[in-house]
C-alpha cells in the first residue's frame, strides 16, 4: 500500500474528500464564500462516500464499515453497507451520526434546512446499481439519473438559498447531462463492473454488441453510438444553461463552471473521435476556461 493509500485507510474522511479534485466540475472553488464552501464540501462528502460504497471503492481496511457499525463479516456486502449508511443519515436529522462525514454534514443540514429526500435519492441510486446493471431505454436511464444526479443540483440550490421550481427544472437538466457525460467517459470502467449505462435500444439501433465495448479501441458503430449519446448530453446542457443567467455573483460563476465542465468533457469526447474505450477523454484547462466564458456570456 502506498503512503497515500495508508493515509486514506487511516482517515476515510480525508480519502473521500480528496477525490473532489478529480471531478469534471468544480466542487467548492475558492471564490465562493467560506460558508458555502464548507456546506458544499459537506454535501460532496456525502455524495462521494455513497458512490464509493455503491462502487466498492471504499478505502482499504474496512474503516468506513466499522464507523457505520457493520461487522467485518458483512463489510464487503454493499447492500448492507448502504442500509447502514441510510440509518446513519437518518441520525443526521434526529440525533448524532456515527460516520465523520455525516457528522460534518449535520451543521449544513441544520443551517440550510435541508430535507432527507435528496440524500435518500442518492442512496437509492446506489442500491439500484446493485440490482440493475442494464437500461433498456433512454427514459429508463433518465429515471436513474433522477436519483443518481439531480439531487446534487437541488442540494446546491438549497445550500445557496436560490431554489425555485424553474431553477430546479434547469438544474435537473444540467445534472442529468453531467451524469450522461460521465457514463460516456467511463464506458470501459463501467463494463469492468458489469454495468452498461448505454440504453440497450440504442445499442441495437447502432448495431453494437456489448462485446464491442470490451475492445481496446472503438469501431465505427461504437463511435457513432457515443456521438449520438454525446449530442443528447450536449443538448440537455444547452437547455439547462439558462439557469446560469438566472442567478448573480459568485453563484453564477459556480454554475457556469458546472455547465462548462460538461461542455468541455463533451468536446474532449468529440476530440477523441468518440473513442472512449482506451480511457476517459479529459478536457484541458484552456478548453474549460473557454467554455466558462461562453457559458457566462450566454452563448453556445
Amino acid at each position: 500500500m502506498t503512503g497515500t493509500g495508508t493515509a486514506r485507510a487511516l482517515d476515510p474522511e480525508r480519502g473521500t474528500l480528496d477525490k473532489a479534485a478529480g471531478e469534471n466540475f468544480p466542487v467548492a472553488p475558492f471564490f465562493l464564500p467560506r460558508a458555502w464552501r464548507t456546506d458544499l464540501m459537506a454535501v460532496y462528502g456525502f455524495a462521494r462516500l455513497v458512490d464509493d460504497i455503491g462502487d466498492g471503492d471504499l478505502a482499504p481496511g474496512g474503516g468506513d464499515a466499522r464507523l457505520l457499525g457493520v461487522s467485518p463479516r458483512d463489510a464487503e456486502d454493499r447492500l448492507i453497507l448502504l442500509d447502514a449508511f441510510e440509518a446513519d443519515l437518518r441520525r443526521v436529522f434526529d440525533s448524532t451520526p456515527r460516520h465523520p462525514l455525516l457528522r460534518r454534514l449535520q451543521p449544513t443540514v441544520r443551517r440550510c434546512s435541508l430535507t432527507p429526500e435528496p440524500f435518500l435519492g442518492l442512496i437509492a441510486a446506489n442500491r439500484q446499481d446493485q440490482l440493475v446493471s442494464r437500461y433498456e431505454t433512454y427514459d429508463d436511464l433518465l429515471a436513474y439519473c433522477e436519483l443518481s444526479a439531480n439531487p446534487v443540483g437541488r442540494l446546491v440550490l438549497s445550500v445557496t438559498g436560490t431554489s425555485t421550481p424553474e431553477r430546479i427544472r434547469r438544474s435537473d437538466m444540467i445534472c442529468t447531462a453531467l451524469q450522461l457525460v460521465e457514463h460516456l467517459q467511463d464506458v470501459a470502467e463501467d463494463l469492468g463492473r458489469d454495468r452498461v449505462y448505454l440504453p440497450a435500444a440504442d445499442l441495437k439501433r447502432f448495431h453494437v454488441q456489448e462485446a464491442d465495448l470490451a475492445t481496446k479501441s472503438a469501431g465505427a458503430s461504437v463511435r457513432a453510438l457515443i456521438a449520438y449519446e454525446a449530442r443528447r448530453a450536449r443538448d440537455l446542457l444547452n437547455e439547462g444553461a439558462p439557469l446560469v443567467g438566472s442567478v448573480h455573483g459568485r453563484l453564477k460563476l459556480l454554475l457556469a463552471g458546472f455547465v462548462a465542465g460538461g461542455r468541455a468533457a463533451v468536446h474532449a469526447i468529440a476530440a477523441a473521435e468518440y473513442d472512449v474505450l482506451p480511457g476517459p477523454p479529459k478536457p484541458g484547462k484552456v478548453r474549460l476556461l473557454r467554455e466558462v466564458g461562453v457559458t457566462l456570456r450566454g452563448e453556445g
